[in-house]
This record gives structure tokens, sequence and C-alpha cells, in this order.
């Protein structure tokens, strides 16, 4: 997810289980607090061997390979629950959670509606209820409900994206 105000966050789901990371630009938490920009410390403490390779993923960095991110959590396969680092605290009167509560509201909601409401205020525009209910549904695009949701986009032209995240 981008929401093109350079706030993002990916998730991956494998075999060994899932690995979620966020980046909220205004955080305090945010690489960019130092002159030569480093992850929060603490982030990624505890990461697992199996998604240690999501942390300096190409997709998930600069180019100079600092990871973009203020929120990371995972869980195994066998774990009972969610897991995150051992998160420096920050410092005293300043209050953040990296971005974790906003980022991930909208999915975490799950309900079309949600993200109707959030599209709506965002780009402040009318959003078809119906089309976004046929994307959550992951029924075939076609160039009508694409147009319903912008129509300045072409179908063809989300081939790419569409394969990126394997929509059917």
């Amino acid at each position: 997810m981008r929401d093109g105000c350079g706030n993002d966050y990916s998730i991956v789901f494998a075999p060994a289980g899932a690995y979620g990371r966020g980046f909220d630009h205004e955080s305090p938490m945010s690489p960019y607090r130092l002159a030569t920009p480093a992850p929060w410390p603490g982030l990624f403490d505890g990461v697992p061997e199996v998604f240690l390779p999501q942390v300096t993923e190409p997709a998930f960095s600069e180019v100079d390979g600092t990871p973009r991110a203020t929120v990371c959590f995972w869980r195994e396969r066998s774990d009972t629950g969610w897991k995150c680092g051992a998160v420096k605290a920050l410092p005293e009167g300043v209050e953040d959670d990296g971005g974790a509560e906003w980022l991930f509201d909208v999915l975490l909601d799950g309900r079309p509606e949600a993200y109707q409401q959030f599209a709506e205020e965002y780009y402040e525009v009318a959003v078809s209820l119906e089309a976004v209910r046929h994307v959550y549904a992951l029924r075939p695009l076609t160039q009508s409900v694409v147009s319903s949701l912008n129509p300045d986009v072409d179908l063809a032209s989300l081939d790419e994206d569409m394969a990126q995240i394997g929509y059917p």
C-alpha cells in the first residue's frame, strides 16, 4: 500500500508465516531523523531468521539499503500471536507508534465501506461502493469497474500491478 504522500506498508505472506512493515514519513521513528538515516533502535530486534531477508528487501528499502520502516511485525506459523522488536522508547513527552495504528486501520477493518470512506476523504472524490466491493471480492477487473474507480486509468495499464499483488 502506497498512499501517494510518502507513507506505505507491505505484508509478506509466506509458508513460514507473515512479515509486515510500514513507513510513516512523519513519525519521530523515521530513519530520516538522523543525518545518516538508520532504523529506530530495536525495531528489527528478534526478527526470525526466516524473515531477515525482508528487512533488507530492496522493495522495502532506500537505494542506499536503509530500510523504509517505522513499524515492523511478524508471526511465524507456530506463533500464537503477532510479535515485534524491543523498540527503544521515544523521548519523554513524545507519543507515537510508528504509524502502526493509522497505517493499517482500513486493512484491519476489512470492510469495503471502510475503504470507500478512506478513499473519499483522502482523494476528495466520490468512490463507487459497488466497485470497491467488486475488488474486495477479487472478481475479475473490467474496464468499467476500473473507470468507475478512476476514469483516467486504463485496465491494461494495471497488468504489472495486478501481477505483482497476485490479483486473479
